[in-house]
């Protein structure tokens, strides 16, 4: 295989969430525009049949106030349809900004090509504001987007409306989430989401916690009961937490008191808005770390005696924490790799061993004896040699 010809497909696998976002951002704009308009026509309707209806018995001033108030609605309608006209269009703009992204690698042919790197430069810092935007610093992601020209290819507003979300759940409060399960109930259908019945299951055990047993009942009884036929079990264990207090060591009423219910209820709306926004679980800079890293990461790493400078993976206290749950890579050829200089060796660099059986290359020895007066020193053991008694060693 040509070493600087590009894996497309390997490129595009990872970069789907690129035009999947905007797209289902679009759906949505259209889904909730649509329903607004049924509702609005469907009450303008009603009131048309009502007016006819009572057209011999209604006077000409009622006639007209229920005339104007259906314009009224009717000219609303039409500034949030061109409210909405403006926001599809954005969507629109910025999935044709991220297709000429993308059609810009097709015109690549080399990995070696400036234009490639140049690409990947983009494509590292839109990695980055992800990484950032996921981990809560939104503001610090918005200057690089803005530093780097890359607005429209990030997902700024995305995950500032959802750090809204997730904070209003850290305070403890489930409006702002209950309100997005309302906006998105449809796609949270189609996936078998259990958020919003969480969220009406923490609402009713908060209203417990405070002493409210009978509002408690109400709410269950108006707003759990739908969910009868899939979660009976779990509703009827939160009826008979009313007979426990908070500090009960039973379970299961011990886990529904628990106040990390919360943090479980984040992760879950953190996984579905992902799902709905065909998101990767995981931030893309993590995953193709530790892609990278598979492809290095060899017992040898983790050994104190055989770690290297050079290897990201043998950084005990950086990559090698993100490495360590990776499986090792399987290397057909071997490559000896310098512990001194963490260069490669080879037949420009070939290796030397010294009389205790350790190896090193050609290059650094020589270079250590320029120093010492023809002497060199073993890393590993503390012994000295001179040059001279080292002897090559060659690579089958």
């Amino acid at each position: 295989m040509d070493k600087g010809k590009l894996n497309y497909d390997g490129l595009f696998n990872l970069e789907q969430p690129l035009l999947k976002v905007p797209a289902e951002q679009l759906k949505k704009a259209a889904r909730i525009s649509q329903r607004y308009v049924e509702y609005v026509m469907k009450e303008i309707t009603t009131e048309v049949n009502k007016l006819s209806k009572s057209a011999n018995s209604c006077s000409p001033e009622q006639a007209t106030k229920s005339l104007d108030d259906m314009v009224v609605r009717l000219q609303k309608l039409k500034r949030k349809l061109d409210d909405t006209k403006a926001e599809e269009a954005l969507y629109v703009e910025r999935t044709k900004v991220r297709l000429n992204h993308l059609k810009e690698l097709m015109t690549i042919t080399s990995a070696e090509s400036p234009a490639y790197l140049q690409w990947c430069q983009t494509r590292l810092d839109r990695m980055l504001v992800d990484y950032m935007l996921r981990h809560g610093y939104t503001e610090t992601a918005a200057k690089l987007a803005a530093d780097k020209g890359i607005e429209a290819l990030v997902d700024l507003q995305l995950f500032a409306d959802s750090r809204l979300v997730e904070e209003a759940l850290d305070n403890k409060n489930c409006t702002e989430c209950l309100k997005w399960c309302n906006d998105n109930r449809s796609t949270l259908d189609k996936i078998s989401s259990t958020l919003e019945f969480n969220l009406r299951l923490q609402e009713y055990i908060e209203l417990a916690r405070c002493g409210k047993k009978e509002e408690a009942i109400k709410y269950c009884r108006k707003y759990m009961i739908d969910w009868q036929d899939t979660h009976m079990k779990l509703i009827q264990q939160a009826m008979a937490m009313l007979a426990f207090g908070p500090d009960t060591q039973c379970e299961p009423y011990k886990e529904l008191w628990d106040e990390s219910r919360w943090d479980i209820i984040i992760e879950m709306f953190k996984s579905d808005n992902h799902a709905l926004h065909n998101l990767t679980l995981q931030p893309l800079l993590t995953m193709t770390l530790q892609a990278g890293l598979a492809a290095l990461k060899t017992p040898s790493c983790y050994s104190d005696e055989n770690r290297t400078i050079n290897c990201p993976v043998c950084a005990a206290d950086t990559f090698g924490q993100l490495a360590q749950d990776l499986p090792c890579a399987h290397h057909v050829n071997s490559c000896i790799v310098d512990r001194l200089s963490g260069v490669i060796m080879d037949e420009h660099n070939p290796p030397m061993v010294l009389p205790n059986g350790y190896v090193y290359s050609s290059e650094s020895l020589q270079a250590l004896a320029a120093e010492n007066h023809g002497m060199v020193r073993c890393e590993r053991t503390g012994e000295n040699y001179n040059i001279a008694t080292a002897r090559k060693a060659f690579i089958l």
